[in-house]
């Protein structure tokens, strides 16, 4: 499986999460749980928040290629729940796809 996840760096009422601060998540949150290795691209994005009010922001995507299955599905969700809490985010979204890979 790939999973993607982008995490928004816009934070309400404060500045967008630094550099800093997200080095300190990848390794407290997706280190911890993904230690075989992932890669990450500075992306920007747009999304429709909950408001209705259209959201544009510089984001993070971590890109993980892993075996299907519950432990990974809670690791994701443990990630995304983390990242929600710590910056006061809406969602972190996340894709997932079947791919075929080999190392």
């Amino acid at each position: 499986m790939r999973a993607e996840l982008f995490f928004g760096r816009n934070v309400s009422g404060r500045a967008m999460v630094s550099e800093e601060e997200w080095r300190q998540f990848l390794d407290s949150e997706i280190t911890a749980r993904f230690p075989s290795g992932f890669s990450v691209a500075d992306v920007y994005g747009q999304w429709r928040a909950g408001d209705g009010m259209i959201e544009r922001e510089a984001s993070k995507e971590l890109i993980l290629v892993l075996p299907a299955g519950q432990d990974a599905d809670a690791k994701l969700d443990a990630i995304r729940n983390a990242y929600k809490r710590r910056f006061n985010q809406e969602s972190v979204l996340l894709a997932e796809t079947p791919v075929c890979a080999a190392f």
